[in-house]
């Protein structure tokens, strides 16, 4: 019979996720998506953080000269403040 996902044991995120906590914990109101991508965050490492929880994203308008553009912006949430709160595997 399957675990109950909120039961599961949650494992100490790899490091290249946890760089990119850290990275959105930097940044007070979070990045948009092509910063993140200008530092070699890939989309599906984004969209990873968010679907296990770790950030929000969400859309947002910004003006671009005479226009607007819609850009996503993700932001670390309090499970993702939590991870990064715990000691990374062989740092005791």
């Amino acid at each position: 019979m399957p675990t109950p996902s909120h039961q599961r044991r949650k494992r100490a995120p790899k490091p290249e996720r946890r760089r990119a906590l850290e990275l959105l914990a930097s940044a007070r109101h979070g990045l948009t998506e092509s910063l993140l991508f200008a530092q070699r965050r890939h989309r599906a490492a984004n969209v990873e953080l968010v679907r296990d929880g770790l950030a929000n994203a969400s859309s947002e308008r910004v003006a671009m000269g005479a226009r607007e553009i819609e850009v996503a912006r993700v932001r670390i949430n309090d499970e993702g403040w939590r991870v990064l709160a715990e000691k990374p595997l062989g740092k005791e």
